[in-house]
């Protein structure tokens, strides 16, 4: 049985599909939203806009959900049409946060699913043109340096790759032996085509992809440790911690790794993970007494957990941060790193600001010449063999000033016309 929220969906997805077909913008209410089980955060985000409010108070409200159905981005097209873009904040290692980020993560989302093809296939692999309809359509839409280009792809690439997941978790594997259930799209993604449909299905069916998804199953079985920080990531608990601490002071990833697997208690229902934890307290009592010192890799979190790095990521950082800028970055260059970001961040508002108020003035220059023909055509009603090519070519010629002229000579000439009906 479908529910209404799957219906809901559906019609949604039909609307995008629409769209795709036509290489359009998403219109309102035609994609959706990603299911968001972060806490309440303030709903407060910058714009850059030329419009009368005050665009560093300017804040977004969501509408009241009942149950945990689908939402639609209608306020991302919304604010297309009024020329408000939200400003994508980054911290200190160059991580998009707060309100904006976090909207922008689901829009990229949505696009991932929507503007993407569901192909067997790798990110490396896709056309370069469906990558650049992603960029473009979040640059139209949040105020974002061009340095953040790979960083916009990276997440949509995973995204993808996750609603890849998804689909043969949910969708395909469940009813590998049922094939008259894999002949249909998904109610909730009525956007899919047809044939990319039947091909995706039929590349999940072979032995080669099983082989291969049995290999990679067992080896998320083996996995421990897991987090509990859901769609917030380490950089959405590390904005929580900031706030509860003083201005300047570094959160160690130790912290961040042991508050990453407490539930809303503050309880680590993990047994081994609560162990891990009750060590990483040790250990920190014997660093602040002078009893253990820590230097670069080898810091609390490593000791506890009793395996090394490896390399491309850290453990208790967040996706994308690498080793080498962990461990290897001074304080002070991470410090510059931080103001670099600001400036790039205010040198986008800047960019984003003068080309809305460029757009502004073509608006007005494009009225003032529609008026001045419109007034030229009467005039010449009015007076005959009116010439007002003379008027062009006045050297420093000021459109404006010559709708004034006009003007006046229309008021003229309105009141010698009435004069002389008077005189008859």
């Amino acid at each position: 049985m479908v529910s209404k929220s799957q219906n809901k969906e559906a019609e949604v997805s039909k609307a995008t599909a629409g769209s795709m077909a036509q290489g359009d913008e998403p219109k309102t209410g035609s994609v959706e939203l990603e299911k968001s089980t972060q806490s309440k955060p303030s709903k407060r985000m910058r714009f850059s806009s030329t419009s009368e409010k005050d665009s560093s108070t300017a804040t977004f409200v969501e509408e009241p959900k009942s149950g945990r159905g689908i939402s639609t981005m209608s306020r991302v097209v919304k604010r297309k049409i009024e020329k408000d873009k939200p400003v994508v904040e980054f911290n200190k290692d160059g991580k998009p946060h707060g309100e904006a980020a976090v909207e922008m993560q689901s829009f990229i989302g949505v696009l991932a699913r929507t503007r993407v093809p569901l192909v067997d296939k790798k990110w490396k692999q896709l056309p370069k043109d469906v990558k650049e309809q992603i960029w473009e359509a979040v640059q139209m839409s949040y105020v974002i340096g061009d340095s953040y280009k790979n960083l916009v792809l990276q997440s949509a690439a995973k995204k993808w790759k996750d609603f890849k997941y998804n689909i043969t978790k949910h969708y395909i594997l469940p009813f590998a032996h049922d094939k008259e259930k894999l002949k249909e799209t998904p109610a909730l993604y009525k956007f899919i085509e047809k044939s990319q449909w039947d091909a995706f299905v039929a590349s999940r069916l072979t032995p080669d992809f099983e082989a291969k998804h049995t290999e990679q199953k067992e080896r998320r079985e083996k996995l421990e440790y897991n987090h509990r920080l859901s769609r917030k990531g380490y950089v959405g608990l590390t904005d929580q911690l900031v706030e509860t601490m003083p201005e300047g002071q570094e959160i160690d990833r130790a912290v961040l790794w042991k508050k990453a697997r407490e539930d809303k208690t503050g309880n680590i229902p993990d047994p081994k993970a609560a162990e891990k934890a009750k060590l990483i307290d040790d250990l920190q009592k014997q660093v602040s007494e002078g009893t253990l010192t820590v230097s670069g890799s080898n810091d609390i979190l490593t000791m506890a957990l009793g395996t090394p790095e490896h390399g491309g990521r850290v453990r208790g950082a967040g996706a994308g941060v690498t080793p080498t800028q962990f461990f290897n970055l001074p304080k002070q260059q991470r410090v510059k790193f931080g103001d670099k970001l600001k400036e790039s961040v205010s040198e986008a508002v800047r960019e984003e600001t003068l080309r809305i108020e460029a757009k502004s003035r073509e608006t007005i220059m494009e009225a003032v010449r529609a008026e001045r023909e419109a007034m030229l055509a009467y005039i010449r009603q009015l007076v005959p063999n009116f010439d007002p090519s003379q008027m062009l070519q006045t050297p420093n010629f000021d459109p404006s000033l010559t709708c004034t002229i006009l003007t006046t000579s229309f008021v003229l000439c309105s009141s010698r016309q009435n004069h002389f009906q008077r005189l008859w």
